[in-house]
């Protein structure tokens, strides 16, 4: 007897080897805690059925959710903890995705330093108008680097070419970079997992967009007042079209509280 928790979404293997085994006499049962298989490998099974990566949004933020300071400053809000634990699931994503705002602010490497892996992600950046200056230390190190730009400049794309970067351009019709193609883009590399780290200007984007399955939110033990928020929306005036969410875990790491949520 052989008991499969799930088959393969695979549509070129999906089934085959279960019926094969089915077509030698062996007792094959498939389903068993199927939801929490899938969940095991969720980019592969988001790519094979939806044509798009699993997207995950990390957020570090005070408890009355602020991101950074009016001025830019946001280093550090969360724990050092917290940052380690940040730095494992970006090492088991296949991409990591930031804007232009965050390179031009934070200066950030973008890659994993905190934690053992096997293979740096790639790393990805959304930069509409090709402003990355190629000195910047998310161009260093180690691993693939891609920059999806929506504006035409042979230039400037021929200065990050020269750094080894790989420059697509994928414009939509407000000259932004079209994020549901670039999630078609990555997939089509084989991304399962792509995690974002970014502002809340691209963070809006992105959840706006319909792109995100899941926001990983480290919330840290302060109170900041006003300042930048996490996700920039539209306004509402009916609590009824809120973006809702579900909480699917909730741990203290450090001095911080971890919340892994999905979009509904």
């Amino acid at each position: 007897r052989v008991i499969a928790a799930v088959e393969d979404p695979n549509p070129l293997v999906s089934g085959k080897g279960l019926d094969m085994l089915r077509a030698n006499g062996v007792d094959v049962r498939c389903g068993l805690l199927e939801q929490e298989a899938a969940d095991v490998n969720v980019g592969f099974f988001s790519r094979m059925t939806r044509g798009r990566p699993w997207v995950r949004v990390k957020i570090a933020a005070s408890l009355d959710g602020k991101t950074a300071l009016d001025n830019g400053v946001s280093q550090w809000i969360t724990s050092e903890d917290a940052r380690r634990d940040g730095h494992a699931w970006r090492a088991r994503a296949c991409a990591v995705l930031t804007g232009i705002g965050t390179v031009q602010a934070d200066n950030p490497q973008m890659n994993v330093r905190f934690v053992d892996t096997p293979r740096q992600p790639l790393r990805v950046l959304v930069d509409s108008r090709l402003e990355a200056d190629p000195d910047a230390r998310f161009f260093e190190g180690e691993g693939r680097v891609l920059v999806a730009c929506a504006a035409e400049n042979a230039e400037r794309a021929q200065r990050l070419a020269d750094k080894g970067v790989e420059v697509i351009r994928l414009p939509n019709e407000r000259g932004k970079v079209d994020l549901p193609l670039l999630m078609k883009r990555l997939a089509e590399r084989a991304i399962n997992e792509v995690h974002v780290e970014a502002g809340f200007k691209l963070n809006g984007s992105l959840v706006g967009a319909g792109v995100v399955d899941e926001l990983l939110v480290y919330l840290a033990p302060m109170l900041i007042g006003e300042a930048q928020g996490m996700v920039h929306l539209p306004a509402l005036s009916d609590l009824a079209k809120a973006q809702r969410l579900v909480f699917r875990e909730v741990t203290q790491v450090g001095e911080d509280v971890r919340i892994l949520a999905r979009l509904q």
